[in-house]
């Protein structure tokens, strides 16, 4: 099973993170999302932190650049992981390919 890395930089692409999180998931790969600077706005929308609750999904945010942009993210799902640019490491560790968006 292949792991997709789905970088997430801006706001202007939710559908398109959503399509190809479930069309990734529906041929049985993993999706591995991480969310930062201008795109932790669609953190308020729950057609991105609803993937985090997707068997297969892992989803983690900079918690810095959240602040940045004056994102609370005390009220996001446990699902979704509050973390720092080690994430995005990671992610770009352990994905077989990475999208940025």
């Amino acid at each position: 099973m292949a792991k997709l890395g789905i970088l997430v930089t801006t706001d202007r692409h939710l559908t398109h993170i959503q399509g190809l999180t479930r069309a990734a998931l529906a041929r049985g790969h993993e999706v591995i999302v991480f969310v930062m600077d201008g795109g932790t706005r669609l953190l308020q929308d729950a057609g991105l932190t609803g993937l985090a609750g997707l068997p297969g999904v892992t989803l983690s945010l900079c918690e810095h650049s959240a602040k940045r942009h004056g994102i609370a993210t005390e009220a996001l799902s446990a699902a979704v992981v509050c973390g720092s640019q080690l994430n995005n490491a990671m992610m770009n560790h352990e994905a077989d390919r990475v999208i940025v968006m």
